[in-house]
């Protein structure tokens, strides 16, 4: 699976979670900081969104210092559903009842193996058929 992965600076946690995609088998799209540019949180989050809503990238993941920026940045392109996630049963719940496509972090809060707890809790997860008006409705917007 192609993932875009976009934060506003490389951190240990970033430098983990990419590899933690790669050992997955994952092929990852790095985005910002990560890539080597200069990109702020707010133009992260849009690009990695237009990566993820374009279909270039299945998913997403993005970070910054808190995840709300980032997360609030990203959730303007239409068709993201990016969540703000602090553990492994929220990143689930957001898979599982909000269908979303971009797994949001805090770079402050969030430790390498928490963030490895979220993968595996997102990837095991699949969307609830019984949501899918609500998640119908998020998509239509206003």
């Amino acid at each position: 699976m192609r993932i875009a992965v976009g934060s506003d600076e490389a951190t240990p946690l970033t430098d983990a979670v990419v590899a933690d995609l790669q050992a997955r088998g994952h092929e990852v799209e790095l985005v910002g900081p990560l890539a080597g540019g200069t990109e702020q949180w707010a133009e992260v989050g849009r690009r990695v969104g237009e990566l993820v809503a374009g279909g270039t990238c299945a998913v997403g993941v993005l970070f910054c210092w808190t995840g709300t920026g980032a997360s609030i940045a990203a959730n303007k392109v239409r068709g993201v559903r990016a969540a703000l996630c602090a553990d492994a049963a929220t990143a689930a719940g957001a898979r599982r009842w909000n269908d979303a496509n971009v797994l949001v972090m805090s770079l402050r809060a969030t430790s390498a193996p928490v963030a490895a707890e979220m993968l595996d809790a997102w990837f095991a997860t699949e969307p609830d058929p019984a949501e899918a008006a609500n998640i119908a409705a998020l998509d239509a917007g206003p």
